[in-house]
């Protein structure tokens, strides 16, 4: 058990996420098409779809994966401090996350379970860098309010919770009482949209989470835009204003948008020679962002260091960054 003495906070930030290992694969478009994917989303799948398309789908690499789990590694390559809670089982690829986190330097917090199989994400990679996501939870779904370590959460600079985690009533107990912990210790709480269908499904509450406990929220133009039911991204913006704090949204190849106080500041992207996989580049953008808060950075500084981190994760197969991150960064610090 973490010892935590009065107002002593032992992690930058905590992420709650689906604890997942990522099968990564090239594919043709052709592969996406014969198996009826949906380009570009994350669809939850089972077990039994699960073990057919890994069957057929190319070898790939295995890596500790789930979008708060690779926030969290990104943040400890920049020299972060940063502890994860999610829920493995005891088999391979259980062991494979766990190594993986440990590996990352990343503190990880996770009872064993036995009955259900570790989760995987099965992404596949088509010649225009556009990541194909099939994702069979397993254990990683059942993250219950059992599984959150107040002391760990109430002694953590920030909370950061994954929206992909929302699917199961088990889930949502859990964030929430990671976000009610937070918030009574006076700490900062930012959630991950993570995807439009996840919008989509969770819309209503994840507007009452916004007003209630939320002071960042990380997405992308098309999350927000779904989330307020808009194609306008300035209403989106006007709108999220009035809900958080502070919002980052990422725009792909056009940068990025801080958003606070009604204000916009706009990020440029930073140039990148060839993309070869968009896996991640969310993630290790948030990566970026929470380090730089970490540091006490001013916000549109901290979306640079984002930036600059999800440029250089583009360029490689995975969610990791290939190069040492803290030379990446160096400059902008």
């Amino acid at each position: 058990m973490i010892q935590n003495k009065e107002n002593e906070k032992l992690f930058d930030v905590v992420g709650v996420g689906n604890a997942i290992v990522d099968v990564i694969a090239e594919v043709e478009e052709s592969f996406v098409e014969k198996q009826n994917l949906i380009k570009g989303s994350m669809s939850l799948i089972s077990a039994e779809r699960s073990a057919e398309m890994y069957e057929v789908m190319p070898a790939g690499t295995e890596m500790a994966g789930g979008s708060a789990a690779n926030t969290m590694v990104g943040i400890a390559q920049l020299g972060g401090s940063a502890s994860y809670i999610g829920k493995i089982s005891d088999d391979h690829l259980g062991q494979v996350f766990r190594e993986g986190m440990l590996k990352a330097e990343v503190n990880f917090s996770c009872d064993m379970d036995e009955d259900l199989p570790t989760g995987r994400c099965l992404i596949q990679v088509t010649p225009d860098a556009q990541r194909t996501m099939s994702t069979f939870l397993g254990v990683s779904a059942y993250l219950s309010s059992e599984d959150i370590n107040q002391e760990l959460v109430a002694s953590s600079k920030l909370l950061y919770c994954e929206g992909y985690l929302w699917d199961t009533d088990d889930s949502k107990r859990a964030i929430r009482k990671a976000m009610k912990i937070s918030k009574a210790s006076n700490r900062k709480v930012a959630l991950a949209l993570s995807d439009t269908f996840c919008v989509e499904r969770h819309r209503e509450d994840w507007l009452g989470l916004l007003e209630e406990f939320v002071d960042y929220i990380f997405c992308n133009e098309k999350e927000i835009c779904a989330l307020y039911m808009t194609k306008d991204l300035d209403e989106a913006i006007e709108k999220v204003s009035k809900n958080v704090d502070v919002a980052f949204i990422t725009l792909g190849a056009r940068g990025s948008v801080v958003v606070k106080d009604s204000k916009k500041i706009e990020i440029d992207a930073f140039p990148v020679k060839g993309v070869v996989d968009s896996t991640g580049a969310g993630d290790i953008f948030a990566s970026g962002v929470i380090f730089g808060m970490s540091r006490k950075l001013p916000f549109d500084k901290c979306a640079e260091i984002g930036s600059r981190m999800a440029s250089e994760v583009i360029t490689s197969l995975g969610p990791r960054i290939e190069k040492d991150p803290k030379k990446i960064v160096e400059r902008l610090l």
